[in-house]
């Protein structure tokens, strides 16, 4: 039985698949001037103010909108309520939200490691990252909420923490793919496994929104420097071959 209204800011392709995973449990309150329906009935499409006014949020909005996200829920948001944000950087969604939202707002960062593409065969046993930004008690119990509920194999990290490996993992993995996309078309006949695999890495991203690679590639601190070291050494492998 649905005991708990969840306020849904955005309701792209993310938060589609959010709205897909919680509304069994919750009843769910969406927003986002561009939607067109209501996913047969599992959410009801409503204005900010009744969506933002739910005892839990979550901002399912790109990481370069969510300062202006912010400041449209802020005189909504109710004493106590819980604010989540799903970015896939988290320094700096912790600092806008932070400075954003009422001190009496419970604040935790997420980022879920999959998306729509990754997890279109279910989500359980996937990664999500969960970041304490105003008390560790919060995301422990979202925390605690993931690995119960959703099935999913959460890390209790800083958002410092999170963007360091994030611009790796992530940083290299989107800057490769965008460099293989633009080289299309790729055999597709003679392929080794590893190729394949490499493939497989590059469908993963593909339908990845611009706003994904921009956060990835900008938004997150330790990137730059990751990217200049792949491409230092990619220098040096070709001087290596004498090209």
């Amino acid at each position: 039985m649905k005991t708990e209204r969840l306020g849904l800011i955005g309701f792209g392709a993310f938060g589609r698949l959010t709205a897909r995973h919680l509304g069994r449990r919750f009843e769910i309150l969406a927003h986002d001037p561009a939607a067109t329906d209501d996913l047969d009935g599992l959410v009801r499409l409503t204005d900010l103010a009744q969506a933002a006014a739910c005892p839990t949020v979550i901002l399912a909005v790109p990481v370069e909108a969510l300062e202006e996200t912010v400041a449209a829920v802020a005189p909504h948001v109710a004493a106590g309520a819980l604010v989540l944000d799903v970015g896939s950087v988290k320094v700096k969604p912790a600092r806008i939200m932070a400075d954003g939202l009422p001190p009496s707002v419970r604040l935790v960062g997420t980022h879920p490691l999959f998306g729509p593409q990754s997890g279109k065969d279910g989500i359980a046993g996937l990664n999500i990252a969960v970041c304490a930004v105003r008390g560790d008690r919060e995301a422990r119990r979202v925390a605690a909420f993931c690995r119960a509920v959703l099935g999913l194999r959460v890390f209790l990290v800083s958002p410092e923490d999170h963007d360091r490996e994030a611009a790796l993992v992530q940083g290299l993995t989107h800057l490769i793919a965008r460099v293989l996309m633009a080289m299309e078309p790729l055999p597709q006949r003679m392929t080794t496994v590893s190729f394949e695999r490499l493939m497989e890495a590059v469908a993963l991203v593909r339908d990845d929104s611009p706003a994904v690679f921009r956060a990835i590639e900008r938004d997150n601190p330790y990137v730059a420097a990751v990217r200049k070291r792949f491409f230092d050494l990619a220098g040096q492998a070709r001087a290596d071959l004498g090209d």
